[in-house]
């Protein structure tokens, strides 16, 4: 039967890169035949707005007052005028078309190239914990604590809970080394990332299991482990029906982290003291300077490829961010979700970004010029100033240079629901290539 379904699915994936191809080829003929060469100026225009806007993004972020008024006007008004253009010589239903056939060619070329679903993060059937001892943030993701009753049907099933209070202690990871102390064989929380990566240091220390509860705004960490984020409580029958999967934990520094850390603008904004009561205010006050060095350390990142094994340096990049396992998504960023957690390796990404031809440029996605992407057990971020801000799934901080960031494979047990909905499949990237290998059999 595996063999049929395999046959089966071989086939599918040809007629659907068939499709892709097809569709493909038509978005092409179809401004050629409707609208001839004036389809190279439609081509040329389309892709000059689109660089226009760009350039406008990158000089609106980067000057105040007049200038940013210009570059917002005029990133605007530049698609506009393409479409109205399109229009005016009647070929805006050609254009749309096109877009149309491109966007089908793009859901059946990913659809072709999905990889088979990777064989699952291994699962450890254990004895239920007999002391579990859970911290609950009531403030994290607008109270969703005390929305789903959390604390009491943690208690129900027997665990201890602590509600954090206002004015109350709030080293969490102080609070769960005491009740490591007291007897506690399972430590979790309700509340934000960053919380949760606090507590998974010290139950990886103790080797012991930790529990997630998605009580977060986000909850990044509990979709990459393929929790449900909509019912935070469902995460609960992991008390008395879980399994244990064994996770990667990054550190930077001697500081763990669930999901990533981030280091440039984005980590020198959220510093602000204004940050938390006028985000968009305080981001368009602040982000020229960082972008255009005029404020902010000079940064430095240095690693060896994993794949590669070439050492790499960047310097001077405006942002970076080091990912606990790599990033792997079909946006054109890079960035969304993981595929495993227990890869053991870090994902790093740099963005550099010095003129209004290299923001135009990051259209091209990880080809950009402005853009790396690599993978590697160890990093260091350097910078010539003595400290430097860092976000850590988060969380703001301020660390002494250089900071050098690790992964740790394996160290966390986690223990999750038996019955749970699992890791979303990714999507590719388009590789044409490869589409044309598979339509014709010979891959």
């Amino acid at each position: 039967m595996d063999i049929v379904a395999g046959a089966r699915s071989a086939r599918a994936r040809r007629w659907l890169a068939r499709s892709a191809i097809a569709a493909g080829a038509a978005a092409l003929l179809l401004p050629l035949v409707f609208a001839g060469l004036k389809s190279v100026a439609l081509v040329a225009l389309g892709l000059g707005g689109l660089a226009l806007s760009a350039a406008c993004a990158w000089w609106a972020l980067t000057r105040r007052g007049l200038g940013r008024m210009l570059a917002f006007v005029v990133g605007a008004a530049a698609p506009v005028a393409v479409i109205v253009l399109y229009a005016l010589y009647d070929l805006l239903w050609v254009v749309v078309g096109s877009l149309a056939l491109c966007a089908a060619a793009g859901s059946a070329g990913r659809a072709a190239l999905r990889p088979p679903k990777p064989a699952p993060t291994p699962e450890f059937r254990t004895p239920p914990p007999k002391r579990p001892f859970l911290i609950m943030n009531p403030w994290s993701g607008g109270g969703k604590v005390g929305k789903f009753h959390l604390r009491e049907k943690a208690e129900a099933l027997g665990a201890e809970v602590l509600v954090l209070e206002p004015g109350g202690p709030r080293d969490v990871a102080e609070l769960a080394r005491r009740a490591i102390s007291d007897g506690a064989d399972l430590l979790g929380v309700a509340g934000g990332d960053g919380t949760q990566a606090q507590v998974a240091a010290v139950a990886a220390e103790h080797d012991i299991p930790f529990l997630v509860l998605p009580a977060g705004t986000r909850n990044h960490f509990a979709l990459d482990l393929g929790l449900d984020r909509d019912d935070p409580s469902a995460s609960l029958d992991a008390l008395t029906d879980g399994v244990e999967l064994r996770v990667d934990l990054g550190f930077i520094g001697e500081l763990a982290f669930v999901n990533n850390a981030s280091f440039g603008t984005y980590a020198a904004v959220v510093q602000s003291p204004a940050y938390r009561n006028d985000k968009v205010r305080t981001i368009m006050r602040m982000i020229p300077d960082l972008l255009t060095y005029r404020s902010g350390p000079r940064l430095v990142l240095r690693a060896a490829d994993e794949a590669t094994g070439e050492p790499d340096a960047v310097h001077e990049p405006q942002a970076v961010l080091v990912s606990n396992n790599p990033y792997q998504v079909g946006d054109r960023a890079g960035l969304g979700r993981r595929d495993r957690l227990d890869s053991g390796i870090l994902g790093v990404l740099g963005i550099k970004v010095d003129s209004p031809a290299q923001a135009a440029d990051l259209l091209r996605g990880k080809h950009a010029h402005g853009l790396t992407v690599l993978t590697v057990r160890e990093v260091v971020v350097d910078a010539d100033e003595p400290e430097v801000q860092v976000g850590v799934d988060g969380e703001a901080l301020t660390l002494p240079t250089p900071v050098r960031c690790r992964i740790q494979p394996r160290a966390l047990r986690v223990r999750v629901p038996r019955d749970r909905p699992g890791v979303p499949p990714t999507r590719p990237p388009m590789d044409w290539r490869r589409l044309g290998k598979l339509a014709t059999g010979s891959s």
